[in-house]
């Protein structure tokens, strides 16, 4: 097992003598690499790579052998309304009732309340080993901007280890309530980084999406949709997206999440819709623990998945990531924000076992997710030194296995450590 040692170690240098680096991961497996490296860390990014490199350096870590990466991105997360199982109940585990039953807890939310709850989930993130989410919040006349406000806070506090994007949501539609549209339109100019859109939520779905659309162009921001949220593939909103994306030019800007009625259609009809998304420029992103939860609860046998083959989606060219969503809510009554575990979950529901498709599972937490969310991600030189190890040699058995973490940096300073359990053998 890896023992991260933080202490100061000097080691012989072929470098100039202004050359001390300020920290050198010793024997890391990279994604990429066929062979553990070293790498050197100055001014907060990645000076070098190279294999037993000779340096000075003011600190090691010696990794030995683990695998190093930047960490998982979590690219579809609810931090307002995380952890309220006890403000509501759950009786018959349906999309309606998640919605409604959030929708009262949320009159109740107070900014102190929010920011505690939303804490605590991104504590667990980091340790958990995730560098980078996207957080829906949600802005209406019942939340107002409480949980805004709150979860600009959180973005603030936990920055020295997390980059948190703050989606500005209207999760119960728009055209009937005029004044959430005002309120996100203040959101987008007091810190939302992008907007988000719910057109099934909505009595009038595509003008839902026309001013989603309207208020990014506005503020020049990327869009993100709850959409096609059921197993019905003749009930659709993705048609209005994809043509809207196309009228906007906003390839490359627009994310759709959920989208669970694709996992009803044959192979061939999906491959088309999928070529259709490709084409558009528009991501997907699946959200397996929340669309398993409540897809399927009219069946009483034989009863559906409902989470969208997103890897069968890359083939056909459309960017995909895997997400955590909700956690202990009614959208999703349990959760821990491992990515490693919701990939994990993702590889069981699709019945994947080759090395290839736990390269694309692993991708969809991490490279994939970041390039969704229009980020640089990856450990080569000139880049932020952010890094977390895994218990794990190789990044193919860190998902077989739900591998814990063992530590991570962000900017080269240190922001966790995990503590290895020990066994006390007779």
């Amino acid at each position: 097992m890896a023992r991260m040692i933080p202490a100061a170690t000097a080691v012989q240098s072929v470098f100039e003598a202004e050359m001390v680096f300020d920290l050198v991961f010793r024997n890391a497996q990279l994604i990429d690499k066929p062979r553990p490296v070293d790498i050197a860390v100055k001014g907060g990014r990645i000076a070098a790579i190279g294999a037993h490199m000779r340096c000075d350096a003011v600190a090691e870590e010696h990794v030995e052998g683990h695998v190093a990466f930047p960490g998982f991105v979590d690219a579809h997360v609810h931090l307002d309304k995380a952890c309220i199982l006890e403000r509501c109940t759950i009786c018959a585990g349906t999309l309606e009732e998640a919605v409604r039953e959030t929708a009262k807890a949320k009159s109740g939310f107070s900014e102190e309340d929010v920011f505690d709850r939303a804490s605590s989930v991104v504590r667990q993130a980091i340790v958990h080993g995730t560098t980078r989410m996207r957080s829906f919040v949600e802005i209406d006349p019942r939340a107002g901007m409480r949980s805004f406000e709150a979860i600009k806070r959180v973005r603030e506090r936990f920055s020295f280890a997390i980059d948190i994007q703050i989606c500005a949501f209207a999760q119960e539609g728009l055209t009937q309530e005029p004044e959430t549209e005002q309120m996100l339109d203040e959101a987008l100019r007091t810190g939302a980084d992008l907007i988000g859109g719910c057109p099934y939520t909505d009595p009038r779905p595509d003008e839902h999406i026309r001013r989603i659309f309207a208020l990014a162009k506005k503020h020049n921001v990327d869009v993100d949709f709850h959409l096609d949220f059921s197993l019905d593939p003749a009930k659709t909103d993705l048609p209005a997206v994809i043509e809207a994306t196309h009228a906007h030019n906003y390839g490359g800007r627009v994310t759709v999440g959920h989208v669970t009625n694709l996992s009803a259609l044959d192979p061939v009809a999906r491959s088309v819709i999928a070529r259709n998304i490709a084409a558009a420029g528009i991501a997907v992103t699946v959200l397996p623990a929340t669309d398993l939860f409540l897809m399927g609860r009219d069946r009483q046998s034989n009863i559906p998945r409902g989470v969208t083959p997103a890897h069968l989606f890359l083939a056909d060219g459309v960017q995909a990531a895997i997400a955590t969503n909700n956690i202990l809510n009614p959208f999703t009554p349990f959760g821990d924000t491992s990515l490693a575990r919701m990939a994990n979950l993702y590889a069981n529901i699709a019945q994947l076992s080759r090395d290839q498709d736990i390269d694309d599972v692993f991708a969809m937490v991490s490279a994939r997710a970041s390039a969704l969310m229009r980020a640089d991600y990856g450990l080569v030189v000139g880049a932020p030194a952010d890094i977390v190890i895994l218990d794990a040699h190789d990044h193919r058995t860190a998902i077989r296995s739900i591998a814990p973490t063992l530590a991570g940096w962000k900017g080269g300073k240190k922001t966790f450590v995990r503590a290895l359990p020990e066994i006390f053998e007779v």
